[in-house]
């Protein structure tokens, strides 16, 4: 579920962003951030949930935590990306604090949404092993 909203955000809203002339991105951004970051934490906290309960409930077993444990440092790397670069980022957004020229070149560098998929679609590799294991 997680790597699904993320998906989402990037390919519906990231592909409809770029196709938006700055000024207007930045005054469809303002209002409507805000529904973005309220849905990140309706995914996350029952994946994290989900992860500490697996790690917590197979902690004994050296094969299944390492794979939970791998699915966590996914997760964390999902998470980190998201505080040090995406916050400050889509907060300048909001804010409008982001001239013009710098608009664009702000969204193709947000493309980087995509490692964050990346990770949020490993995080389940692990854990559908851990669960088969």
């Amino acid at each position: 579920m997680f790597a699904g909203v993320m998906l989402a955000i990037g390919v519906i809203l990231g592909g409809y962003w770029q196709t938006r002339p700055p000024a207007d991105f930045l005054d469809w951004f303002a209002p409507h951030s805000g529904l973005v970051m309220r849905a990140i934490p309706l995914v996350v906290a029952p994946t994290v949930a989900g992860l500490i309960g697996a790690l917590c409930y197979d902690w004994k077993v050296p094969a299944t935590r390492g794979l939970w444990l791998a699915a966590c440092a996914c997760v964390v790397g999902v998470l980190g990306l998201t505080m040090i670069y995406f916050v400050p980022g889509d907060t300048a957004f909001a804010s409008k604090a982001v001239a013009l020229d710098k608009v664009s070149a702000g969204l193709d560098t947000w493309l980087l949404h995509n490692v964050r998929i990346v990770f949020a679609r490993l995080t389940s590799v692990p854990g559908i092993v851990a669960i088969n294991h």
